[in-house]
Order: structure tokens, then sequence, then C-alpha cells
């Protein structure tokens, strides 16, 4: 079957090319148009023979051209090299020559760029800065300059040392802006005393470097030391006492974060006003209780030295007993004084308890207060680590804080609970000590 079906494809084929061929009378047709055809390709490869012939041949001249031009450029290479290598031992030639003619004048001028360094920083942090600013824009350019400094650069270092060794030792007023505590700007006349302090309207300033301008300390000195600054702008000649700060702002600057004594005893917590509220209910007690009983003892001694007895104190009115009495006998009138300075003790011991509950509750409660700071400080410590010691300072202040304020409170409260102790002790001796003289004068008139 496969047979059949490959002779029709090739007799197909057969026709259609058939088809496709022109057809000729005759063989000298079909002869004509072979020649024809021949003649035909022949030219059209005797073209492309020539268009590539012509290619060639440049080609050939791009080749040869490009082969000129890395020869060129291998010449100028080995001329470079040749070039750098005598100019490199050229250069070391010359920095040995330089080297040994500058001997120690190199050293020299490091030391001078040094000192120009120095110099511009410390004028840059001088409040004299105030006064004369841009004084060390001179400096910057013999700082950052690498070669040798020319005798210009030389001359505005010595005068920048010697203008700010005179102005030490001066005292000037001058017009500058002080930027105040809530931020704004406002031109005042200022003080200043050398490269220390400077003061304006009664008020320490401070130098700011970053910013190039006075500012007012938020936190000012204490009042006998804001005086001295008022004396002295005050003052036009002779001599006035001042308060100066010899460390030229850093201690005043320091004075802003020193905590008063309210922030101090805020950073103590609930545990701190409790310590204080129960210290001020023990001294009010202590204090009225000392006052009580030293107008009491006062009374008996008074008592002591009078046989009529008056009931204005403890001794009066024990005797007052005997006297209401003088009919018993010594064992019964003896028990009545013994009820009667029992109940004169009570009366003098009164509250005392309380300022010794407080003197002991108080230091209780600052270790209390130490125990919860320290618990707020480790867990501050776990939630944010130990890089910023002032996320840790308010539960280490209220540890320390507690502390010191239950010591506070404890220690004059001991001290006064002992002391109202011992006027009560003191009283009570003398009725004791008169009760007993009661006692043996009336046995001796009961055996008569």
């Amino acid at each position: 079957m496969t047979r059949p079906i490959l002779i029709a494809v090739v007799l197909a084929l057969a026709s259609t090319a058939a088809a496709q061929t022109p057809k000729y009378e005759s063989l000298d047709d079909l002869l004509k148009a072979v020649k024809g055809g021949m003649r035909t390709n022949n030219e059209e490869l005797k073209k492309r023979e020539e268009a590539f012939a012509v290619a060639k041949n440049v080609q050939d001249a791009l080749l040869r051209e490009a082969k000129a031009q890395l020869d060129a450029a291998d010449i100028h290479s080995k001329d470079l090299e040749r070039r750098f290598e005598t100019n490199e031992k050229r250069i070391t030639e010359l920095e040995e020559t330089l080297r040994n003619r500058l001997g120690t004048m190199g050293e020299l001028f490091g030391v001078v760029r040094q000192v120009a360094g120095d110099t511009r920083g410390h004028i840059e942090a001088s409040v004299v800065s105030a006064q004369y600013p841009d004084r060390a824009a001179p400096l910057t350019a013999l700082v950052q300059s690498k070669s040798l400094p020319s005798i210009p650069q030389l001359e505005d270092l010595w005068y920048a040392l010697q203008r700010e060794a005179t102005e030490s030792g001066k005292v000037a007023r001058f017009a500058a802006k002080v930027v105040l505590p809530d931020g704004s700007e406002q031109e005042r006349e200022v003080v200043r005393v050398g490269p220390f302090n400077a003061v304006a309207a009664g008020k320490y300033l401070v130098w700011s470097p970053e910013v190039k301008k006075l500012r007012e300390l938020k936190r000012q000195p204490p009042s006998h030391f804001l005086s001295t600054a008022k004396d002295l702008e005050d003052a036009e000649s002779g001599m006035v006492r001042f308060a100066l700060d010899p460390s030229r702002g850093q201690i005043l600057d320091m004075m802003v974060q020193t905590p008063t004594l309210q922030e101090r005893i805020e950073s103590g917590g609930a545990v701190g006003y409790i310590i204080i509220a129960i210290g001020i209910i023990g001294l009010l007690i202590g204090l009225i209780r000392l006052v009580q009983l030293s107008w009491v003892r006062s009374r008996v001694r008074s008592q002591q030295s009078h046989a009529t007895p008056n009931g204005n104190n403890p001794l009066g009115r024990v005797m007052q007993v005997h006297y209401a009495n003088l009919g018993l006998s010594t064992e019964t009138l003896e028990l009545k004084l013994d009820e009667a300075i029992a109940h004169e003790q009570s009366r003098l011991e009164r509250l005392l308890w309380a300022i010794k509950v407080v003197s002991v509750v108080a230091p209780l409660l600052g270790l209390l207060g130490t125990v919860t700071g320290m618990i707020k400080t480790f867990q501050i410590i776990v939630l944010f680590g130990t890089g910023d010691p002032k996320m840790m300072a308010g539960g280490i202040s209220e540890a320390l804080v507690t502390t010191m304020l239950g010591l506070i409170v404890a220690i004059p409260l001991v001290v006064l609970h002992s002391w109202v102790k011992s006027l009560s002790s003191h009283v009570m001796d003398v009725l004791a000590e008169q009760s007993t003289g009661i006692i043996a004068e009336h046995a001796i008139k009961e055996r008569a």
C-alpha cells in the first residue's frame, strides 16, 4: 500500500515542476536559455569577487593602521614609564634635600601648627570671643596648611596669644546678644571678668562655643553670689567683691543639672512623702511634749521650795493627796501616793511612744524606698540596658533619697525622744523621792 502512495507523490511533484518550468518549442530554444543563464551567473560571480577584493583591501589597510597605532602606544607607554621612574627618583632626591636643608625647622613648624590648633580651640571656648568674634579665623589657615608658615601667619599666632593674655587681666563692658532661658535673644550690656565670667542684668552668663553666643543660666547661684554680680555691674571704678568661677563657667553650667531640695524630695516618690509626713507629725509631737515637760519641770522645781501644795504641777498634786489622807496608816498612805504617782507618770509619758515609733519606722520606710527604687532600676536595665545612665537615675535617686529622708527623720527624733524621756524621768525621780520622804515622815509621826 505504501508503494502506490510514493508513486502518486512523485507524479504530483513531476506535474508541479512541469507546470512551473517554461515550455520550449525546440532544443535550440532550450540551449539558448541555458547559455543565457550561465552568462548571467558568471557576471554575478565576477561582481561578488570584485566586491570581496575591495573589502579585503580596506580591511588590510585598517589592520595596518591599528598595528601602527599599537606600536606607537607601546612606544609612548615605555617613554612614560621611563619618565615616571626618573621623576620618582627625582622626587625622592628633592625630598631628601628638603629634609636636610630644613633640619629642625620641620619639627619647629610642626610645633607651631600644634600650638596654633590649641590656641584656636582655647580662643573659641573663651568668653573673650563674645566681645571679639572671629578671632580664630586667621589661625585656621595656619592649622590646615601643609606648607611652611609665612611671617604674617606667625605674627597672627603671636598676636592671638598676646591678645588673649592681655584680655585675661581686664574687666570689660560691652553690648552683646544674650540667649535667655526661654530661647529668645536680647541685646544687653555685658560685664566680662577676664576669661572667667560674664554677667548681665544681675545674672551670670556662660559662653556657648557651638552657637558662639552668650547664654543666661537657667538656674542662677544663691542670692549672696548674685548680689556680687549686681555690685560689679553698678561699679564704675575701684574694687568690688565678686564671686568668680575659676573653671571658666563649667561649675556654673553644672548648677543647671544639680537638683534643688524640692526636686530631690520629688525624686523620693510616694515613700518619700510618707516619711516626711510622719516625720513632721513626730517632730510636732516631740516639740509639744518637750515644751510641756520643760514647763512641768520648772513648776516642780518651784514646788520643791514651797511647803504649800499647788495643783498646777505633779508634785503639788501628790502633796495634796498626802494632806488629804493624814489620818490613814503608813501602808495605806503609801498606796495612795503610789496611785497618784502612777497617774502622774501616765500623764508625763503621754505620746512618747509615738515619737519612738516614728523614729523606728522612718528608716524602715527609707529601706522600703531603697528596695522599690532598685527594683525600678533593674527593670530599666532589663528593658533598655546600661547604655544610658540617665534612664537609671530615677530609680537610683528614689533609692538614695528615701534612705536619706528616713535617716534625716529618725536621727533628730531619736535625740528628741531621749530628751523628752529624760525630762519625764527627772520629774518622776523627784516625785518618787518626795513620796518616799513623805511616807518616812508620816511613819515617824505615827510611831510617836
